[in-house]
């Protein structure tokens, strides 16, 4: 474990600090500027289909999933442990600043996740069975026809894989398991065997039993911990506006000290990124798989409602966590606005919620509420990314060995539930940068087509060559046939 886990963090150090900090941050500029601030001018527009299409019973679809279904499918796998325990470690190793670059990579990500979803929506496929064939490998292979196309949709899919299907679930049982722990006293191995079993239950259905699911799952979780976070914050009023001027200090301030630990600006930037990449997932190429199952007129459509589910991802779920963390345990009269030991003192990124939340709710209370929060938002997002990692599967291998997959993902779900969190997060970082390279090229390859998309709000998501192409082809079909 211990060589896992510095090779890990060595892979980790150098694509994280030279590699994606800038591509994330660059790509969702990028889509930003081209796009006109889509996230600005298409909001209120994609809150609107968002929550004009809200239902817990979406129906049973002949194929795919309706659009709420689809952005609950997405909200599943973005709101997860990166919401509670993925904030937490932020703060911690980051400083309350990490929140502010999360906040920052979650905005400009609103564009890059329309443009995924656009993509998505507009390379899939329908197979003969009625099923749905549709995320990043095949914008990849649109964009690039050849070996190179080849080439990036296997990378990616193998990265998927084991990014999402294996080590991404390690992370979720592993968080579930150590919290149910503190909170019940269960041995995290029983933990481990509950979630194996529910999960493989959900497996064995199809795309149509995931929906009915999280499209009920996604929304009551959602509810239970906002509203258990503004009782808390409610509590502590007072702390709420030095919580939130003690974000903005450390983000700036290149050596910012709060109790006597210092924060340098490099360390909030970088686990901002990070952690705001695995808590929203935009340009990761993860829900892309989702928006390509929805039922929607355009492509434009599934773009907007999927820059909302980022909003609610990071400004409403993580935003909740960061300021509850940080209003009791980093203002006032918190052990970590005194005491620079507090880190190691018992307060760990698995926990800090919990003593957060057991300022009101006492110190059994809070444990409880967040152990059972974070296993609908972990366990939701195991089923997400399972999905998505069997479609890539798929990809590689057909669906004659699916049923090894599926034993090996709940083998490798299991495993996390009992393993150092330590490994388990480094190795989920590392395979989750390498879903990002793939998926950043094809999406800049096809961003005159993401343009177009936003110009006719979908009616036409054709690029100026791609037009190009098509005029020069019906016109070749035009011509008369010769002799």
């Amino acid at each position: 474990m211990d060589l896992i886990l510095n090779a890990a963090v060595w892979v980790n150090g150098y694509l994280w600090n030279y590699i994606l900090i800038f591509l994330l941050i660059g790509m969702g500029l990028f889509f930003t500027i081209r796009t006109g601030f889509v996230q600005i001018r298409f909001f209120g527009e994609g809150v609107r289909r968002l929550f004009g299409n809200f239902s817990l019973r979406g129906g049973k679809q002949d194929s795919g999933m309706t659009s709420f279904q689809a952005v609950a499918t997405a909200i599943a796998a973005q709101v997860g442990t990166g919401n509670i325990v993925g904030a937490c470690g932020a703060i911690l190793i980051g400083g309350p600043g990490a929140i502010f670059w999360m906040w920052v990579i979650a905005f400009f990500g609103m564009a890059t996740n329309y443009a995924e979803a656009v993509l998505a929506q507009k390379t899939r496929t329908v197979a003969e069975d009625g099923s749905i064939k549709g995320g990043p490998v095949y914008y990849m292979k649109y964009a690039f026809k050849g070996s190179f196309g080849t080439f990036l949709a296997v990378f990616f899919s193998i990265a998927a894989v084991l990014a999402l299907g294996f080590f991404g679930s390690m992370v979720q049982s592993n968080s579930i398991a150590s919290t149910m722990s503190t909170a019940f006293g269960i041995p995290t191995w029983v933990v481990g065997i509950a979630i194996v079993v529910l999960a493989a239950f959900i497996y064995i259905g199809n795309v149509q039993r995931l929906a009915s699911v999280v499209e009920k799952l996604v929304p009551f979780m959602a509810i239970i911990y906002i509203v258990g976070g503004i009782a808390v914050l409610i509590a502590n009023a007072a702390n709420i506006i030095p919580a939130i001027q003690l974000i903005f200090y450390c983000a700036f301030n290149p050596e910012a000290q709060v109790g006597g630990v210092t924060y340098g600006l490099i360390a909030a930037l970088l686990q901002g990124a990070k952690r705001g990449l695995f808590s929203n997932e935009a340009g990761m190429g993860s829900t892309p798989h989702a928006h390509a199952q929805a039922n929607v007129k355009t492509p434009h459509e599934q773009g907007v409602v999927a820059m909302v589910a980022v909003f609610i991802d990071t400004f409403v779920v993580v935003t909740m966590t960061a300021l509850v963390v940080i209003s009791v345990l980093y203002v006032g009269d918190g052990p970590l606005a005194l005491d620079a030991t507090g880190a190691t003192a018992g307060l760990a990124n698995t926990n800090m919620a919990q003593v957060a939340f057991a300022s009101l709710m006492g110190e059994g209370g809070g444990a409880i509420f967040v152990a059972i929060c974070l296993a609908f938002f972990a366990f939701s997002t195991i089923l997400s990314w399972n999905l998505f990692a069997k479609i890539n599967f798929t990809y590689l291998f057909g669906k004659k060995f699916l049923i090894v997959f599926f034993l090996i993902a709940l083998g490798f779900t299991f495993a996390g539930s009992i393993l150092s969190s330590a490994v388990v997060w480094e190795l989920t970082d590392t395979f989750n940068g390498l879903m990002v390279i793939p998926n950043a090229i094809a999406l800049f390859a096809l961003s005159g087509s993401v343009v177009a998309c936003v110009k006719t709000r979908g009616a036409d998501c054709r690029s100026a060559k791609e037009k190009a192409l098509d005029e020069a082809a019906a016109a070749e079909l035009d011509e008369p046939a010769e002799a």
